[in-house]
């Protein structure tokens, strides 16, 4: 694979939404799963002597999922506990293993809930033990964002949120009117915490649908 076809694979999968997880303290909301993998992922980068590698968030085993108000949308988890499922190497020297370890769980599940996450465990596994850490490799052209055009209300409501980004169309248009709902999908500022954002921008279009309409929200990037 040459730099250019890695530069491509990595901006698709930095685009790819994946599976949507419930944002457990804000009813009816989503996060992409992506999103949240990137954030998750640069703070286990913060710990000494650990390199994150792959890192995956889904439903807690076990867990009992009754059926929830609000209409899942295609790819979403329903509203419960998650789990999340994370590998990286160590480096062996300087630092015990197991102490390491403990960090990376202690800080995913830190960041989990600061993005408003139900994480209740953190499966770990180290998958290499290195000499020392490895050299920063060449980063990916970061992804152009256009926001699409619109002039739908319930849309320019949730612009006016602040911590809103952009609306955003990675699984649809911004606006989903459907059987009764009504699904807004956008972007939110790193600087807002993605869980109250969502609260208001669900009550911003809640303001603006039919009265008798269900009002979903999808986060599907943090910028």
């Amino acid at each position: 694979m040459t730099t250019s076809d890695g530069w491509t694979a990595a901006v698709r999968d930095r685009l790819a939404p994946g599976r949507l997880l419930p944002l457990g303290t804000a009813a009816g909301a989503w996060l992409a799963e992506r999103a949240a993998r990137e954030v998750l992922v640069r703070a286990a980068a913060r710990v000494r002597g650990a390199v994150p590698g792959r890192l995956r968030i889904g439903t807690a085993e076990g867990a009992d999922l009754p059926d929830p108000p609000f209409p899942v949308p295609p790819g979403g988890l329903r509203p419960g506990p998650l789990r999340i499922d994370a590998e990286f190497a160590a480096v062996a020297a300087g630092r015990p293993l197991p102490e390491t370890a403990e960090e990376v769980r202690a800080v995913l599940l830190a960041a989990a809930a600061e993005l408003g996450l139900a994480v209740t465990e953190a499966d770990l596994r180290v998958t290499e033990l290195l000499e020392e850490a490895p050299e920063a490799g060449p980063e990916p052209p970061p992804p152009v964002h256009v926001a699409p055009a619109t002039d739908d209300p319930v849309a320019l409501a949730v612009l006016r949120v602040p911590g809103v980004a952009a609306v955003t169309d990675a699984l649809g248009p911004p606006v989903l009117r459907a059987d009764g709902a009504v699904r807004v999908e956008f972007a939110v500022a790193a600087d807002h915490p993605p869980a109250e954002v969502a609260r208001a921008a669900r009550a911003a279009a809640s303001a603006e649908a039919p009265a008798d309409a269900v009002v979903t929200v999808l986060i599907t990037e943090v910028r």
